[in-house]
Parts: structure tokens; sequence; C-alpha cells
């Protein structure tokens, strides 16, 4: 098939999806204007050696040097072993106690546990990676930790069904999370390339040491071998911004309704973060006029659910208890943003239901740019599910949108939020005070893709926004990193 001939029928599919403002663009001489659809699917809290340090090809597990994988101990000095993985304060049964000091495998022995089966959640924020990080030298992972040596486990991930997507098109092995720390702050990074605004109490406000590194509490244990290290509050920055998780100020939230006051809306009473008015990627598509929207599995089951009463049972808010969906309120970036408030026609307009993203790919009528964020149960997160489930509904969806008339113009960037506390042995590069952190998978799908390529460009999760800017003709956001590659090099014009 020529290329002028796939040229005209990635045309005809973006005319058929009715898309809005996607003639406005210019054409693009690199051929970026047969991209009609952009599908962005967000998981959660894997490096990319958790899960691809073993992929043929890439920049993986083996290439790690002694230095990079050798942890250390709070003195400084290379622990004679790794600590035990840590089940509060004492170690879990489930793993050895003297694990030596490399990386290990999960699903191996002496451990053995599937891909199917959830582990702990390991300590993941701001101030503590970028101790792990320890100038680019990986070396601080365990000891900084509260899940001890887990941070230094991973899988096999070849039976995993992206493994198979990422053999057929394009994994990028040099891309990283875009800000250090968690979830919350890494979803306002993915749209925004910005950190929330928010003084927080003084109680909360960072207390550093003379490396920038959050300070210790007075009962901190004085060895990785004899504890979980203990820190002093570190949830805000000393010149206002928030860094960690924050409720929204609109349902769905984990902060309740007002009593007797508008369901719609948090409590402002509870500690919740103020409407936020940075510029995102959303506002300058819609400047464009380029149509876009904000998918979230059960999204609407999570709305009705926030609006009940503070002392009604919240499940799809707080916890994972069958059969609720499980709905992460602070995965949620647009829903802290005064422009997509309660009764707004943007919030109407642009945030979804994962029902409407499966009906609109079967109908071949997607936006010209859509963001899928899963329920908790298909996150991938520790702690809350395991890798397989989530795996599994994310290479369905990617199957559903090849199979549909949407796929001659498509391009699906399937990545992770953040690296969920778990070691990585590439440096991130340098960056600004917010980052980028850890390195993540990330996986590039499309009939205009390279087949079978590893991607060895300089990525990090404002690239996403960089490759929508570049391809809409969009107004630049200024948090968005010159050094970060555009994802055009995934590409095969």
């Amino acid at each position: 098939m020529t290329r002028s001939l796939l040229r005209s029928i990635a045309i005809a599919a973006g005319m058929a999806a009715g898309l809005t403002g996607c003639t406005t663009t210019q054409p693009s001489s690199s051929g970026l204007d047969r991209i009609q659809h952009i599908v962005v699917i967000y998981a959660e809290n894997r490096s990319f050696d958790n899960l691809y340090g073993l992929f043929p090809g890439a920049d993986g597990i083996a290439n790690a040097t002694p230095v990079q994988y050798t942890q250390l101990d709070v003195d400084g000095k290379p622990l004679p072993h790794l600590p035990p993985v840590w089940k509060g304060k004492d170690a879990d049964p489930a793993y050895p106690k003297d694990l030596p000091n490399k990386p290990f495998r999960i699903d191996a022995p002496p451990i053995n546990m599937a891909l199917s089966v959830p582990t702990r959640d390991l300590i993941h924020k701001f101030y503590q990676q970028q101790e792990q990080i320890n100038g680019g030298r990986n070396d601080r992972f365990a000891e900084v930790s509260d899940a001890g040596a887990l941070v230094m486990g991973h899988y096999d991930g070849s039976t995993l069904p992206m493994w198979k997507w990422a053999q057929d098109y394009v994994l990028a092995d040099h891309f990283f999370m875009g800000a250090f720390g968690d979830s919350y702050l890494n979803h306002f990074w993915l749209i925004c390339a910005c950190t929330p605004l928010d003084a927080g109490p003084p109680n909360q406000r960072a207390q550093l040491d003379e490396r920038g590194w959050l300070k210790r509490r007075p009962e901190s244990p004085v060895s990785a071998l004899a504890g979980p290290a203990v820190f002093v509050a570190g949830e805000f920055t000393n010149d206002g911004y928030s860094l960690t998780t924050n409720q929204p100020p609109y349902q769905p939230s984990a902060a309740p309704p007002a009593p007797g006051g508008d369901p719609r809306f948090a409590d402002p009473a509870r500690r919740i973060l103020p409407p936020q008015t940075q510029k995102t990627i959303g506002d300058t598509l819609s400047a464009k006029g380029i149509s876009w929207a904000w998918y979230s599995g059960a999204w609407n089951a999570a709305v009705k659910d926030g609006m009940q009463p503070g002392d009604a049972k919240r499940m799809v808010i707080y916890n994972n208890t069958p059969p609720s969906p499980y709905f992460v309120a602070h995965h949620q970036p647009f829903n802290y943003f005064a422009r997509f408030a309660p009764g707004t026609a943007d919030r109407e307009r642009h945030l979804k239901d994962y029902t409407d993203l499966v009906s609109g790919i079967e109908k071949g009528e997607l936006p010209a740019v859509a963001f899928y964020k899963p329920q908790g149960t298909f996150n991938e997160h520790p702690g809350n599910t395991d890798v397989m489930s989530g795996d599994i509904h994310i290479a369905e969806l990617v199957a559903k949108i090849k199979a549909s008339p949407l796929w001659p113009s498509m391009a699906i960037i399937v990545t992770y939020d953040e690296n969920g506390g778990f070691w990585d042995h590439v440096p991130p590069p340098k960056g600004d005070r917010w980052g980028p952190g850890t390195r993540i998978p990330a996986i590039i799908i499309s009939p205009l893709a390279k087949r079978g390529y590893v991607d060895h460009t300089s990525y990090d999760t404002t690239s996403i926004i960089k490759l929508i800017t570049r391809r809409f003709g969009l107004e630049a956001l200024p948090g968005v990193r010159a050094n970060a590659g555009d994802l055009t090099n995934a590409f095969d014009f």
C-alpha cells in the first residue's frame, strides 16, 4: 500500500469521526498531520526496570553497574545485604530477610510471587525520591523506603500482554516521570507541566537538611537493617506548592460535601486543594477548537457516590472492597481546576466515563485527543491491585482501538504516572526543581509508528504535551522541558 493511499485513508477516517478543529492545523512537513487521534493511557507506579528490565534490546537491568545497584545504608556505606521487606515495623515472612544487595526477581525463587499477586505499596514521595536517586547514583532506594528490599524487586514481564504490543511497536526505554514523587503531582505534570499551588499548614511544610533532603525524626533507625526510615512532614514546599495528595475541591473527592451544602462540592472546611487556574493542555486544545476529553474508569459512579453525606459509606472513593470499582479521586487532575467546576460547560464536555470511551471507539467517534485513567482495580498500583489484571485491561482496550475505524490515523501512548518507589538504574536527565524523576515504561502504538523498535531518545511526561502541542499547533506550556523529546522519533513518517 502506498504512502499516498495511507494518507488518504487517514484523512478520510478523521473526517468520518467528525473531529472538531483537526483541519484547522496547518499540515506539517514531518508527516505529523497524518495523526488524527492521540490516546494517552495512564497506568500507575512502576519503574522501567520493575516491568521491562529484561526486555531484549532495551537499556535493562543487565546494564546496571555495581555502583548503581549496590544500595547504601544511612551512613553512606554499602549494606551487607538488603533490608527485610517491611510489613509495618516487622519483616514480612513472605520474603527472605537477607536478600543479596542487588536486584532480584519477585516472580522467581525463593519468592515466586506472580504478576497476578499484589505486593504491598512502597513510599514514593517528592523529597524521598530525590534522596533515593542521590544525584543519579540510584543507591539509596532501600534505605529511604518504608518497604525495604522490595524496591529492588522486578519481574520477567514477557508474559504481560503489553509486552507483546511493545515488541510489535515501540518501547521507549529512556522515558522519565515528569516530577519527583507521587501520582497526585505527576497527574498535574501530565496535563499542565505544573505543580499545584497551596501553601498548606505550617506543620506540613518541608524541613530540609544541608543536602536538600527531608529531615528524619529522632526515632528514625540509624540503619536501614533495623527498620524503615521515619521522616518529618514534607507535603508542601516553603514557597507555596502542594507536593502530595490533596483532595479535589469538587466531587468526586475523598472530602465529603459540607453538611447542608452543595453536594457537588467538597467541604471547604476539610483539607482540600483550592481550585487551580494554571493553563492546561486542555485549555490550549480548546483555544484552537481541537476536541479532547479525559476519560476515567468508574467516573459516573464516583460522582454519584461522592455527593452522599459525609456519614454515608463511600466505597467508591475509599477502598477496594468488591463490588466497588475503587475510584481514586486524586488521579483526576482536571477535577482540581476552576474551569471544570461542577455546573460548567467545560466539565460536561470534557470529563467522561470509561463507558463513553468504549462507545466512542466502537462508533469511530473519539475526540482528537483522549486521556484515559483506569479505575483503581486496573491501574497496576502496588498495594491496591496486581500488575496482570491492569495490563490485560489496557491491552484489551488497545486491541479495541486497533479493530476500530480510528486505527489508520491513531497514535496510542501507554505509560505510567511514576515509579511507585521501585528502583531503576538509569539516572534521570538534568531538569528543574520538580524533576524529571525515575525512569518509567512508555509504549507507542500506531500504524504510523516504527515496528519492533526500542527508542533510546530521552523523554519525560512533558513529552506527551510536547507531541500534542506540535501536532495541533498549540500555544506552548511554560513548564514543558526543552531537553525532552517530543516522541516523533517513535514514528516512521
